[in-house]
């Protein structure tokens, strides 16, 4: 069940609390565009909100999993892309 959120007091408007979780899945660190939609409102990243290479790279490091195939395939000489026994 989706959590049912109201509004809060910010000055003399209103807004609306996003779950810090939500802020790093969704890469809304640096901003944030708030569209109309026929559902709703649809929350999405800035254009400016591209990830530098440092947070790219940190981004890759959680991935563990991921590095390790890469490296299996490099240790394996399999990175080349081409076929194991190309029969030439």
């Amino acid at each position: 069940m989706i959590p049912v959120r109201k509004p809060i007091r910010i000055g003399n408007s209103k807004g609306a609390r996003i779950p810090a979780h939500l802020i790093r899945s969704y890469h809304l660190e640096r901003g944030f565009v708030m569209k109309p939609d026929q559902e709703g409102i649809l929350i999405a990243p800035a254009d400016g909100s591209k990830l530098t290479l440092d947070e790219s790279f940190a981004a890759m490091a959680l991935d563990q999993s991921d590095l390790k195939t890469t490296c299996k395939r490099a240790e394996s000489g399999r990175s080349d892309g081409l076929e194991e026994d190309s029969g030439f």
